[in-house]
């Protein structure tokens, strides 16, 4: 374990943390899979992450903070379209505005679908963190749905998106860049790229293109059902 650097005060991190804690819980609608219980969860590993590679605590925990708050804004998108909102929330809290600016540019370097092998030690901490929780064997099935609904893709859609992004480097040895993180995780990132890869072949299957159809048309039926008794119970009594 190397010596912790501190840039940030803590009190900063504070107000961070609670800044965003609102705004998660206030869109918690369209944070489903990117709510406070992944925002957490990241800045926990995170920080442990940090302290193991001498990377700058503080500034590792700020990034996993505001590091998705980028879904807040659009849909299904890149890291970088929370940039604005991203650089609100640390003025407000009184991060000064070079550190920001560092800040950002961590969330940009650990984002999974362009990040590449030799990257900054706040970079690899953030990026292991936001990584294991991908690679969680409990994420595909207990997460995954939510991550359909708050994106709006089908099940084909993010399977490739899983394989696409993470197989080369996944088979390129930098899955995790913490050398604990992956003797630790590897078996679980091998396992759920193996399943997204099964899920991605099997979608393409007539039978179980089918299949999903029909489950689709149940889960259709049921919603609108429920919708419709939902309204007739709104609706003010006959006089």
């Amino acid at each position: 374990m190397r010596a912790r650097k501190s840039t940030i005060p803590s009190q900063t991190i504070d107000a961070v943390e609670h800044r965003v804690r609102r705004l998660c819980w206030r869109y918690a609608d369209k944070l489903q899979f990117h709510g406070w219980h992944h925002v957490s969860f990241v800045r926990a590993k995170a920080a442990g992450f940090a302290e193991h590679n001498g990377a700058d605590r503080t500034v590792v925990e700020v990034a996993a903070l505001v590091h998705d708050v980028n879904y807040i804004v659009l849909r299904n998108s890149p890291a970088a379209a929370g940039r604005d909102l991203r650089l609100d929330i640390l003025r407000e809290c009184g991060v000064e505005e070079t550190v920001a600016r560092w800040v950002d540019e961590i969330v940009d370097e650990a984002e999974m679908a362009t990040r590449g092998r030799h990257i900054s030690l706040e970079a690899q901490a953030l990026s292991d963190a936001d990584t294991l929780f991908k690679a969680l064997p409990v994420t595909p099935v207990v997460l995954a749905h939510r991550y359909l609904r708050e994106n709006g893709l089908s099940l084909r859609e993010l399977a490739h998106k899983i394989v696409g992004e993470q197989r080369d480097v996944h088979d390129s040895g930098y899955y995790f860049y913490n050398p604990k993180a992956a003797e630790n995780y590897s078996r679980w990132a091998l396992a759920n790229l193996q399943l997204w890869q099964c899920i991605k072949e099997a979608v393409d299957d007539p039978t179980v293109v089918e299949l999903l159809d029909a489950v689709h048309a149940v889960d259709t039926t049921v919603t609108t059902a429920a919708t419709a008794a939902a309204e007739y119970e709104a609706e003010p009594a006959a006089s």
